[in-house]
């Protein structure tokens, strides 16, 4: 018996993925929930697996391929692929004969391909496949497209003598180093940071807003008590912990950044799910502590170790990162000293830190040296009007210079 390896629905709004890579041989025996193959989404990375025991008879979609939820990626066959008739040998072709009409279209085309063709009326029959064992691929169907809209070549004219006819156009210049240029397709991931990013700046009246900050209170508290904190709850106590109280304590004075626009309404969000921006190999994520305004420090610091833990091995799963109504960007710690972080969409606010730097201030009076860090505030003016932004980091500046204040203000 024949089943078929389906896409799966892959959680809110994702409805496409990329295919990683096929984890099994074509032709290899499976067990049951066996991972067979790795599925790339703009949010995370996902594994399809056995649904029972049998032999991976047919890979449909190579890697590389777009697919969406419900799209045929291979076929498994039951049994132990030892003796079973229905499962063809790892290289065998198919068999032209007894294979319906339909099957024999699916092998000869990706998911992707096929609905390509249906969809401008180009027959897949009169394409040569450039895929693996001749599988007509995305990109074929794109070069058949091109290739129709090309007008069709003039009638012949009468010849020109050579003196009267025009000079040749000069060759295009080709650089003779061309290896030195590499052709790299960017993840389903990194396409998706991209297009999110544009939108952002497309779809929203954004705007910075810049202040800075004296550190020296919290790397005080934080030598003080770092020996003390770490043996008690057995993780660092880092300046993280202090930006998201002191943010959760500014929006709690300007709601407006802890809101949302739907249409001609703006939605208050009573409730701070607080995202922390994390670098990751293939681009930034940003997963969310939920209720953030009940953790304690050290809570803070728990949850923010393991996110980031869970984004550099790859297992962040969607609920990881869904949501969020405002979020904390730390450029600092890749040396940034300024920058104008971009809204997280659909959200109004995105605080953005950077690097600590000794610098020469004016005390009362007194020229003195303070580690000094420079905050940025990027809002969606729509909503949030400049006195309230620049009050919003003015808040952020007096809890983080007199941390005592955060335990007093709750």
């Amino acid at each position: 018996m024949s089943i078929e390896i389906l896409v799966p629905a892959m959680g809110e709004s994702v409805v496409e993925a990329t295919v990683g890579r096929w984890l099994v041989e074509q032709g290899a025996a499976v067990k049951a929930g066996q991972p067979l193959v790795e599925l790339q989404t703009d949010k995370v990375d996902l594994e399809v697996a056995a649904e029972k025991a049998g032999v991976l008879a047919e890979i449909l979609v190579e890697a590389g391929a777009d697919v969406q939820i419900g799209d045929v990626l291979g076929r498994l066959t039951e049994g132990s692929g030892s003796g079973s008739s229905d499962a063809p040998a790892p290289n065998a072709a198919p068999s032209k004969v007894d294979a319906p009409a339909s099957e024999e279209v699916e092998v000869k085309a990706t998911p992707v391909a096929r609905r390509m063709a249906e969809d401008t009326g180009v027959d897949v029959a009169k394409i040569a496949g450039s895929g693996s064992g001749g599988r007509v691929t995305k990109e074929d169907v794109e070069k058949a497209l091109s290739a129709k809209a090309e007008p069709a070549p003039a009638k012949s004219s009468p010849s020109i003598p050579a003196s009267q006819q025009p000079s040749p156009a000069p060759f295009p210049f080709v650089r003779p180093d061309s290896h030195r240029e590499e052709r790299v397709k960017l993840s389903r991931r990194r396409r998706t940071i991209a297009q999110r990013l544009v939108e952002a700046q497309h779809n929203a009246a954004m705007l910075t807003t810049f202040n800075e900050v004296d550190m020296s209170a919290v790397i005080d508290l934080r030598k003080r008590r770092q020996e003390s904190f770490e043996k008690q709850y057995g993780v660092r106590l880092g300046f993280m912990s202090f930006f998201t109280k002191a943010a959760i304590g500014a929006l709690k004075a300007f709601p407006q950044l802890n809101a949302e626009i739907d249409g001609d309404e703006m939605i208050l969000k009573h409730y701070y799910d607080i995202g922390i921006a994390v670098g990751a190999e293939e681009g930034l994520v940003v997963p969310v502590l939920r209720d953030a305004e009940r953790m304690s420090f050290a809570q803070i610091e728990q949850a923010i170790r393991d996110l980031a833990k869970k984004s550099q091995d790859g297992s962040l799963s969607l609920s990881d990162l869904q949501g969020g109504t405002f979020t904390i960007t730390n450029g600092g710690i890749f040396g940034s000293m300024l920058s104008t972080p971009i809204l997280n969409a659909p959200q109004v606010g995105i605080l953005g830190l950077h690097k600590i730097e000794e610098r020469p201030v004016v005390v009362k009076g007194e020229i003195v040296i303070r580690p000094m860090m420079y905050l940025a505030l990027s809002y969606d003016h729509r909503i949030v009007d400049g006195r309230e932004a620049v009050q919003f980091l003015v808040k952020i500046k007096e809890l983080i210079e007199d941390p005592e204040r955060m335990l007093l203000e709750g």
